[in-house]
């Protein structure tokens, strides 16, 4: 094979596209900035046990592992970053009151979570700890949404919404063991009623009625009173579905649905869960939602809402963006050349010195301008 050649799912990213990830990464932080979310950047890899605790197995088969070679203990790459953020959170920021916090940097998994999908995605996050009412999830949907618009996404939208705490309602007390309820969700997600009739033959009446129904309780709002009639009148229960009418109410000018089956992502979600979709675009986009557990494991279980997104596939949605205009100069040791394009560069102009012998190849930036002698003095010109 040749040395050239990269592993399955893993590609470089050539200028064009790498200096509209970077443009991109750029504005997705300003935005958080301007909600007042704080730059985190955790460690690439770390302890293997730091790195998954509580975060169940799906994270743990995505998960590169390795030996540290100083302290002989597994480490892992990680393949998400919201539990390094609770790591953080808990022991060394430690505040008594609100923390946001935002981060930007890559994570690597095992395999694609989807077909075409690269292993190495490049995922901005932002997450609010120390916050348990409505408050923090409306307004982490906010910031998710104007992300998305600070970004160029100018097609329409739609927030998808659902709730972790319907299918633990349902699931309470039903006397089973943990890998019957993983093929629970996974029929739950794959609205496979024929397949989870089986899997609840022997569940309580009330629990297995409850399952078959969210089968086909996904749509727009009405699908909040279908559910309040034929879903179990617990209190947990009517709590999620008021949360879910009250955050649907509070994103003015969105598409909003609504999903009560929907299971997909990581399983330290405990409440409110969405995904944000757009045309274009293979699946969500976005993905976020309460995991108020999340810092159990570090000591420290406080409420924590948040979401992320891989900033790679968002470009792929996106227009490209034109070339950045530039100024061409001469390379050649002329008086005043040298401070003519250090002011200019100063002012945050590109320009590029073509090297000599280059004169006649195609520009690297689109230079629209020129820097000429004239009169003695080094003068910018349209071409």
């Amino acid at each position: 094979m040749s040395a050239w050649v990269l592993p399955d799912h893993i590609a470089d990213v050539l200028p064009s596209e790498a200096r509209h990830i970077e443009e991109l990464r750029r504005q997705l932080l300003d935005t958080a900035r301007g909600y007042g979310y704080e730059l985190v950047m955790p460690p690439l890899l770390e302890h293997l046990e730091s790195l998954l605790s509580g975060t169940g197995e799906a994270l743990d088969l995505q998960t590169f592992k390795l030996v540290d070679q100083l302290s002989g203990r597994s480490m892992g790459l990680r393949a998400d970053t919201t539990p390094q953020v609770a790591r953080i959170d808990a022991h060394l920021l430690n505040r008594r009151g609100v923390a946001r916090l935002c981060y930007c940097g890559p994570v690597v998994h095992t395999r694609p979570d989807r077909p075409h999908a690269t292993r190495e995605p490049l995922q901005f996050g932002a997450e609010i700890y120390g916050h348990d009412g409505l408050e923090a999830d409306t307004e982490v949907l906010r910031l998710a949404l104007d992300c998305l618009r600070a970004a160029g996404v100018t097609n329409p939208v739609n927030v998808d919404l659902a709730d972790a705490r319907i299918v633990r309602a349902l699931l309470a007390g039903v006397p089973t063991h943990a890998e019957a309820i993983a093929r629970v969700h996974t029929a739950l997600a794959a609205k496979d009623a024929s397949g989870l009739r089986e899997l609840t033959a022997g569940f309580p009446a009330a629990s297995r009625e409850g399952l078959l129904a969210l089968v086909h309780l996904y749509g727009d709002a009405a699908v909040l009173e279908e559910a309040a009639n034929v879903l179990p009148d617990t209190a947990s229960m009517r709590q999620a579905l008021a949360d879910l009418k009250q955050l649907a109410r509070r994103l003015d000018g969105a598409r909003v649905s609504f999903d009560l089956a929907d299971l997909r992502g990581y399983a330290y979600y405990s409440g409110m869960r969405f995904g944000i979709y757009t045309e274009g675009a293979s699946d969500a986009l976005v993905r976020g939602g309460r995991y108020n557990e999340v810092g159990a494991v570090f000591g420290r279980n406080r409420p924590a809402v948040g979401f992320s997104l891989d900033v790679r596939e968002l470009v792929g949605v996106l227009p490209v963006r034109p070339l950045r205009a530039a100024i061409r100069a001469p390379w050649s040791d002329a008086p005043g050349l040298g401070e003519a394009i250090a002011a200019l560069r100063s002012r945050g102009e590109t320009v590029v010195c073509v090297l000599p012998g280059h004169e006649s190849e195609i520009d690297e930036f689109h230079c629209d301008r020129e820097l000429i002698a004239q009169g003695g003095q080094w003068k910018v010109q349209a071409i």
